[in-house]
């Protein structure tokens, strides 16, 4: 990647204002957000509202909430300096500027929706907001610049034709907030756009490395900004030293290969983290609250899904008809979307669960389920 001027770019807060679908919000009139009174928009709207008032009083500092995918979530305070150094790598690799319309479709709760409004802040885009669904582009009647989405709303996006349609006049695409499945990356390699795969996290202020994912520079690596160092544990995850947007060097929980010239792969998570739909659905958890319904021996895993990225996977000793209970014990999000009899549930020496023999299984037995 190639670091481009930063000219155009704001970055005094004092300087900054928000065009949102054309209308100018400064510090002194942001207020008329809260005025929005038609239902649906409300709560999204003040969600704007609120956090362009955190990020126009005086702290220095802004807090953000974690999605919990390195442990349980939590908030963190990070500088809002730092946040803009964030944006301005991001838009000038992109090459945003001034009056690009960009799409906000994300929750204002975490790092990625934020990071949406501080890029349109700083190089003065034009914001378009629509409230966080599944179909981020069902109403929206003008061609964007930029959009930000999870793979749950590029996948639903991509089954209706007048969205897909959209998506194509979507001149650059940013993916995070889960895993890409394969399914869905062969879609993907068909648009005419740029798409981009991210990897980042809420430490690391949005993301620090984006991977093409269609045209003739689709890669399976992730290229880093070039203030971006990566390097590797002991236990071979991925360490970032990223001074402009963290001051600390983070060590993750990814499980990556590191090529010569700085560019990365990830192999696969340390923990045991399922990202069905762009939630983090931790194992453990849902092996907890099944206990009481399972007599025999059972454990959650998952396999790909091209809908929600990862499907979570019940795999049991016996087959018990558990599936009311499941209904009735776990909210929607974590009740496993497939239900497979296996012989027996594989054990570490130690009496563990054998997290990537079950995820073995699970795939195997996918593959048989798709042959039939």
């Amino acid at each position: 990647m190639q670091n481009k001027t930063l000219k155009g770019y704001i970055t005094d807060i004092k300087k900054q204002h928000l065009t949102l679908e054309g209308v100018v919000y400064t510090a002194e009139n942001i207020h008329k957000l809260q005025e929005i009174t038609d239902g649906d928009e409300t709560d999204y709207r003040i969600d704007l509202y609120h956090f362009l008032s955190d990020w126009f009083n005086d702290s220095p500092y802004i807090t953000v909430q974690t999605s919990g995918s390195t442990g349980a979530p939590k908030k963190l305070t990070v500088r809002k300096e730092q946040m803009i150094q964030s944006a301005i790598l991001t838009c000038s690799f992109l090459n945003l500027r001034k009056n690009d319309k960009a799409l906000l479709c994300m929750p204002l709760q975490y790092i990625g929706g934020k990071m949406v409004v501080v890029r349109s802040l700083v190089a003065r885009l034009n914001l378009f907001i629509r409230k966080p669904s599944g179909h981020p582009l069902a109403d929206l009647e003008t061609s964007l610049r930029f959009a930000a989405m999870i793979p749950l709303q590029v996948y639903n996006t991509l089954q209706v034709p007048e969205e897909t349609e959209r998506l194509k006049q979507t001149d650059i695409l940013i993916i995070g907030g889960g895993a890409i499945d394969a399914t869905l990356e062969t879609q993907i390699r068909k648009l005419p756009n740029s798409v981009y795969s991210t990897y980042g996290m809420t430490e690391t202020l949005s993301h620090i490395a984006l991977r093409r994912l269609n045209g003739p520079e689709a890669s399976s690596r992730y290229i880093p900004f070039p203030s971006v160092t990566i390097s590797l544990s002991e236990e071979d995850t991925l360490v970032i030293d990223a001074p402009l947007v963290c001051s600390e060097r983070l060590t993750t929980n990814d499980v990556a290969h590191v090529f010569p010239d700085g560019s990365f792969s990830i192999l696969g998570r340390k923990d045991n983290i399922i990202n069905s739909g762009g939630i983090k659905i931790q194992t453990e958890s849902v092996e907890e609250a099944l206990h009481s319904i399972i007599t025999c021996n059972f454990a959650i895993t998952s396999v790909p899904h091209p809908k929600f990225g990862e499907a979570i996977v019940l795999l049991m000793e016996k087959n018990e008809e558990v599936e009311p209970q499941i209904k009735e014990q776990l909210p929607k999000y974590q009740q496993p979307k497939y239900i497979w009899q296996i012989d027996a549930i594989p054990f570490t020496g130690s009496g563990k669960i054998d997290r990537a023999a079950c995820r073995e299984l699970a795939l195997d037995l996918m593959k048989q389920k798709i042959q039939q």
